[in-house]
């Protein structure tokens, strides 16, 4: 309940039983950015993505400015809201609160959005991996697949480290 912004999901309520706890959250009427990016097979266009880009930085900036740090940004954790044109960034389950300047050690997130610093298990600058996430998602909106997405999690781990990735032509300088 602590970050609440036009591009971030709301949570309404939490309900903590014997058994389970449950989220009441604001409802996305237009499904998740990564089925939107697998419908557009060689990206969208670069117009497009900036618009979507964008609200999702001024989410995440928001979050950084409260010292909250989502460590699982990536396209399935952004939702469409079609009825008012935007996207929302959710599912907070791995965040965590940060203090500027301090590193955190907790491995956690989807390895093809993974910071190197994560998957050598150094301690982090917890801003810096979502800026990483974030750099990962453009690249998949504006070409339609992830910069690192291997056969195999040791070649993706590899491709991460390396910082190995290839843009498409088509992809304008501005953008580059």
């Amino acid at each position: 309940k602590l970050v609440q912004h036009p591009n971030v999901v709301r949570l309404y309520e939490v309900i903590d039983t014997p058994n389970k706890l449950y989220l009441i959250l604001e409802f996305g009427d237009g499904g998740d950015m990564y089925d939107y990016i697998m419908r557009h097979a060689n990206g969208l266009n670069e117009s497009t993505a900036r618009r979507y880009f964008r609200q999702i930085c001024r989410a995440l900036k928001y979050c950084h400015e409260m010292h909250v740090c989502h460590r699982d940004l990536k396209p399935e954790n952004l939702v469409f809201f079609e009825k008012q044109g935007i996207v929302k960034l959710t599912d907070f389950g791995f965040s965590n609160q940060f203090s500027p300047g301090k590193k955190l050690l907790t491995s956690c997130g989807s390895l093809a959005y993974s910071a190197p610093e994560i998957l050598l298990g150094d301690p982090y600058d917890a801003p810096a991996v979502d800026i990483w996430s974030l750099g990962v998602i453009l690249f998949m909106l504006v070409t339609g697949r992830a910069p690192f997405q291997e056969a195999n999690d040791s070649e993706t781990v590899m491709m991460i480290l390396d910082c190995c990735y290839k843009l498409p032509p088509n992809i304008s300088s501005e953008c580059q």
